[in-house]
């Protein structure tokens, strides 16, 4: 399993939000300047936050992007696992994957099921709260 950059990304940027966060959205070119990602892949990652509730955004003079909720609400799974398009490490375990006419008597099936199961288990184990009070990200 590798987490692509849009994961690593979207980790670093819910990092840098819950760093800087106050009263006043923060704008995309901040997040941008700060992080050393272009403005139109922020764009990318930022819409996939939204999209899954994550943060919000508001358009105009003070506009920008906003945690919806505390950094301690946030593990590092909800924002890997929101970025990324698929986290499993077999295809038969993806959302809506063909049935597998082996499934029945696959003698590693349990073994790839423990193994997604213990991947969202550490991830979830880190906080974004956590994480923002670390070295930089």
């Amino acid at each position: 399993m590798i987490i692509s950059t849009k994961g690593r990304y979207a980790l670093r940027v819910m990092i840098d939000m819950a760093r800087h966060a106050d009263a006043q959205p923060i704008p995309l070119k901040d997040i941008a300047a700060r992080q050393e990602i272009s403005e139109k892949y922020l764009e990318a990652i930022l819409k996939l936050l939204v999209q899954h509730g994550l943060v919000a955004g508001s358009r105009g003079k003070n506009g920008g992007y906003r945690l919806t909720r505390s950094p301690a609400d946030y593990t590092a799974w909800d924002i890997i696992s929101a970025a990324e398009n698929s986290l499993y490490a077999v295809e038969c375990l993806t959302p809506n994957a063909a049935a597998c006419s082996r499934a029945a008597h696959c003698a590693t099936l349990p073994m790839w099921k423990a193994f997604n199961e213990n991947v969202g288990q550490f991830f979830s184990g880190y906080t974004l709260e956590e994480l923002a009070k670390t070295a930089d990200a």
